[in-house]
């Protein structure tokens, strides 16, 4: 079977909708220096600054992006591909997840404390 490139029949999920973006925002600054579908260190700096200023505080240790960007390049070529990156949204994603979990928990207990107050 050969892929066609049409674009999608039908509406797209919303994990479909989310997958686009995610490459849509790669895109938005791998083609701004360097290669054109890598991130360089000043390109994954603007990327993180802009899109996850707000759940990359999830992520246990906090690092620098020098750190982040020589933890992702696996291949030390200096350059973040597409795969290379996805593992920092990946750790994000699950961190947040995490995250997520932890303020049901503390919401929960709260309400507990809040019956026992009732009776």
């Amino acid at each position: 079977m050969s892929q066609t490139c049409q674009t999608p029949q039908g509406r797209l999920s919303d994990l479909e909708t989310s997958i686009d973006t995610i490459i849509d925002v790669f895109h938005q600054y791998s083609r701004r220096e360097g290669d054109k579908d890598t991130l360089t260190k000043g390109e994954l700096k603007l990327l993180i600054e802009k899109q996850l200023v707000n759940y990359l505080k999830h992520v246990k240790n906090q690092v620098s992006v020098d750190q982040i960007f020589k933890d992702l390049d696996i291949n030390k070529d200096h350059q973040l591909s597409f795969g290379e990156v996805m593992l920092l949204i990946i750790k994000v994603t699950i961190a947040t997840h995490e995250h997520l979990h932890f303020c049901e928990d503390q919401q929960q207990q709260h309400h507990h404390h809040h019956h026992q107050h009732n009776h």
